[in-house]
């Protein structure tokens, strides 16, 4: 069989570093990692064949350093590049600069990422198309008077977005047109801030839509396949918090229009390797194309699970110039998983980042659980970069026991040294709405609303046991530090009491 490549530069960090890393060994490719000087002993540092210094913390001047990284993979040897998410991912300049370099991109062509980056540009192709999207401007807002104006046709709400944009950032509600001025200023800030163009557009908001995504594959021959969808309605601030597979909202036949729908998008925009249209749907089953990823999703886990496909392995193939290997009528989706992205942060103070050592990692495993972590004991979680840690997915025979295995692997996982969001997907896993698949972008928000009663079950469960441990460790006196230490185990000496009863 011909050799794939030789050697492929990871351009990224932390979890999805490590899961690249694991493909390529899989691949019998030597992976070379890259690492700021934070992340010397990061975990996907440790897994690499070789890994080089790239720069200081500041992503600008590391990880999203274009000259550095292809000087360094050009220096290694490396024959290919890929980016994961975030970084370069979806940045044409640095797909073209690989191709001068003579390095392959695992990725769409720079003119598809620039195409699809733009989401203005994204929505005037697939106007020419013929895909549906959301009512609004497809083009920036030159002015004030001009944004007072479209919001007065679509009517109010409406949402003001970045068009170099997404993960929330310069996007704006607008309920009245007395917002308008102040929230049109502050988008363009923030999407100058976080993009380096100030370029807003409009549209019309749709009230507590599902957002639903449509994994796609397409080869550099003309071939393109869709790979079912993603439920990404869970959402906190327009950041994912947990997605599952398939949505128990598509029918059969909305999943067929949705495909078709997606693959008619990937055409025009002359796309190939792995990527992601992003809908809006209605109560109604109406879905609208939001945007497109020109790259690999954080939740692409879940795709694997219920289609049996191992999606880094395509990318890496279609990039060595390979055929897919199947086509649209072969795909079959089996089963359910369930994702959820446990960050470090804090659920009971506004989700507020929690840096810090890791002094303990207990993961979870068993039937149908999967865990893809950036993490170990001992590495400390810095401010540097997003704090998300790992990746917890599991898959069931339907969504019943999907959920099941998850809330069981939840309680299973245990990080100590910082907190972490694990009690959000506790509460999440037993809520009533949830279970019954009743959520839309404004699921977490109503969610807030309401008392936490799962949480407080699993609070006083812990206090029981630890008064438990306390009343054995305390002698009458009640002073621990008095407390002599026992010939043998505490453990067993409550089991030797308890067996004695």
């Amino acid at each position: 069989m011909r050799k794939l490549f030789n050697k492929i530069l990871i351009a990224n960090r932390g979890e999805i570093a490590v899961r690249l890393i694991r493909a390529c060994h899989e691949l019998e490719i030597t992976p070379v990692a890259v690492y700021s000087e934070p992340d010397r002993a990061a975990l996907h540092v440790l897994k690499a064949d070789e890994a080089y210094a790239i720069g200081p913390a500041p992503a600008a001047e590391s990880y999203l350093n274009i000259d550095r990284i292809i000087e360094t993979a050009k220096r290694c040897g490396a024959e290919a590049i890929h980016p994961g998410y975030g970084f370069l991912s979806e940045n044409a300049a640095f797909a073209k600069a690989c191709g001068d370099a003579r390095v392959k991109f695992i990725g769409p062509s720079p003119s598809s990422i620039e195409l699809m980056g733009s989401k203005t540009g994204a929505r005037r192709q697939m106007e020419k198309a013929g895909v549906p999207f959301v009512p609004g401007t497809s083009c920036g807002l030159e002015s004030l008077a001009k944004a007072k104006e479209v919001a007065a046709k679509l009517g109010y709400p409406v949402m003001l977005k970045a068009a170099a944009g997404g993960g929330g950032k310069g996007m704006r509600l607008v309920a009245a047109e007395s917002e308008l001025a102040s929230s049109l200023d502050a988008a363009r800030s923030e999407a100058q801030h976080a993009f380096g163009s100030d370029e807003v557009y409009l549209e019309k908001a749709i009230t507590d839509p599902r957002h639903i995504e449509m994994q796609i594959l397409a080869d550099e021959h003309g071939n393109c396949v869709y790979l079912g969808e993603r439920e990404c309605s869970i959402q906190r601030r327009h950041q994912k918090v947990l997605e599952e597979s398939p949505s128990p909202a598509v029918a059969p036949e909305m999943r067929r229009r949705m495909g078709e729908t997606a693959v008619q998008a990937a055409k025009a925009a002359n796309y190939s390797n792995a990527g992601t249209i992003e809908f809006l749907a209605d109560a109604r089953s109406n879905f609208y194309f939001l945007e497109m990823n020109t790259r690999l999703q954080v939740e692409h886990p879940i795709t694997e699970l219920v289609t049996g496909l191992d999606l880094v392995h395509l990318q890496i193939r279609i990039a060595a110039g390979e055929k897919l290997p199947f086509t649209q009528e072969d795909i079959q989706l089996r089963g359910h998983a369930v994702e959820c992205r446990v960050y470090a942060e804090d659920p009971h103070n506004n989700f507020f980042p929690s840096p810090g050592r890791i002094s303990s990692a207990i993961e979870p495993s068993g039937p149908g659980i999967r865990l893809d972590s950036g993490i170990y004991p001992g590495w400390n979680v810095g401010t540097d970069y997003d704090p998300l840690l790992s990746k917890l997915v599991a898959y069931g025979g339907g969504r019943d026991q999907a959920i099941s295995r998850m809330r069981r692997a939840v309680d299973e996982y245990v990080i100590t040294g910082v907190k972490t969001n694990l009690s959000l997907f506790r509460r999440i896993l037993t809520d009533p709405d949830f279970l019954a698949g009743k959520t839309d972008t404004g699921y977490l928000a109503r969610l807030f609303g309401k008392p936490s009663e799962s949480n407080s079950a699993h609070n006083r469960e812990m206090a029981v046991i630890a008064a438990a441990i306390y009343s054995v460790l305390t002698p009458a006196n009640g002073n621990p530090a008095a407390t002599q230490t026992p010939a043998f185990s505490t453990w067993k000496q409550i089991a030797r009491t308890e067996a004695l009863d």
